[in-house]
């Protein structure tokens, strides 16, 4: 009779595990690098060592790759929005305009490489938030957290904070269609009309930093404004492309039409034929004609394309030399008419009346 017969019919032999499982565990839940030292040195002792770290391992190569992936993301983000530079014929009769289409020179413009700063640090802040998060969460899985509930509860939460913060999203929002159709950058002189207080009010000034959220913009006073992009209804962009000096000149109403027009058009002619002013204005002068018929005066427009940001230094110049011109030629300027009635006092003596001083009748 076999030996085995003869044992009782409970009994079993007992399970004898390999090495290998002793050393790394169970088949589907050793890990890698411990089956591999096993296998390559036959120590237990230095399979376990390896298992030990083979977690904070793990943890390192996630994060490390999370880091080597967020550096390749912004340098290709900025290489793609980077403008490249190319080399173009000169051409004397193009004046050169650094912030819009007129422009002959090889440099990027300032208002393209503005736009692609801001563009590449929002998508790159994008990026990284999106990169290290999924990190965050990889790592969060080799701790052995259920990551179901968190994802579940980040969902809830996603969807409490889209209606409690309405207005951030949209500020947010707001602002990143403004980078991307380029309404405004930083150093523009912009006029954000019904941003603040009501569709009739605004503010106007310089933009001194755009984010997704808001716009900080400083005025002629000084102060500064912090606008939340989803407030801002319309804005007008003073410097974009090119801008354009705009004067009404007013003279007497018995002024000879011809002769003012001649004269504003020979100074406004000899400003943009000047070498201190010539690269700020893009085309020659042209006077509109008569804007405005008065009961004593008359207005006279005049134009003047300049680079922007330029108009309002070549209008306060074209003002002073036309006034000039104005006085040189014996072209006046209409003066207020003061008209005196009974029971009014006195009016002043002749030395000290205006020029041209105001009739009265009693």
């Amino acid at each position: 009779m076999s030996p085995l017969a003869l044992l009782p019919a409970t009994a079993s032999l007992p399970f004898q595990a390999s090495p290998e499982t002793e050393a790394c565990g169970p088949r589907g839940e050793r890990s890698w690098l411990c089956s591999t030292v096993f296998r390559v040195t036959h120590n237990q002792r230095a399979s376990e060592i390896v298992d030990a770290f083979a977690k904070p391992l793990r943890i390192a190569l996630i994060l490390l790759a999370a880091w080597i992936v967020t550096w390749l993301v912004n340098r290709l983000i900025r290489r793609f929005l980077a403008t490249p530079t190319k080399r173009r014929p000169k051409d004397k009769d193009v004046k050169k305009s650094p912030f819009g289409f007129i422009d002959t020179s090889g440099v990027q413009s300032a208002r393209r490489q503005q736009r692609a700063k801001t563009m590449a640090d929002v998508l790159g802040r994008l990026a990284n938030a999106v990169i290290w998060g999924i990190a965050v969460l990889v790592v969060l899985g080799e701790l052995g957290i259920n990551l179901a509930p968190l994802i579940a509860g980040a969902g809830v939460l996603g969807i409490a904070l889209g209606f409690g913060a309405q207005s951030l999203v949209r500020d947010f929002l707001s602002g990143f269609f403004m980078l991307v159709e380029d309404q405004f950058g930083v150093g523009d002189v912009i006029d954000v009309g019904g941003a603040v207080g009501g569709p009739a009010s605004g503010v106007s000034g310089t933009v001194e930093g755009v984010s997704l959220r808001t716009t900080r913009l400083r005025d002629v006073e000084g102060v500064v404004w912090h606008v939340p992009n989803g407030e801002i209804k319309r804005v007008g962009n003073k410097s974009q492309q090119w801008s354009r000096a705009l004067l009404d000149i007013e003279v007497d109403r018995d002024t000879d039409i011809s002769k003012a027009i001649e004269v504003i058009k020979q100074t406004a002619d000899a400003i943009w034929r000047d070498d201190g002013w010539s690269d700020s204005i893009l085309s020659e002068p042209d006077v509109w004609g008569l804007e405005e018929l008065g009961a004593q005066s008359m207005k006279i427009r005049l134009v003047v394309q300049t680079l922007p940001l330029e108009q309002w230094r070549v209008a306060r110049e074209l003002r002073a030399r036309i006034k000039a011109a104005l006085d040189e030629a014996g072209i006046e300027t209409p003066r207020e008419t003061i008209t005196y009635r009974r029971g009014d006092p006195p009016p002043p003596a002749a030395d000290e009346r205006p020029s041209g001083g105001a009739e009265g009748g009693r």
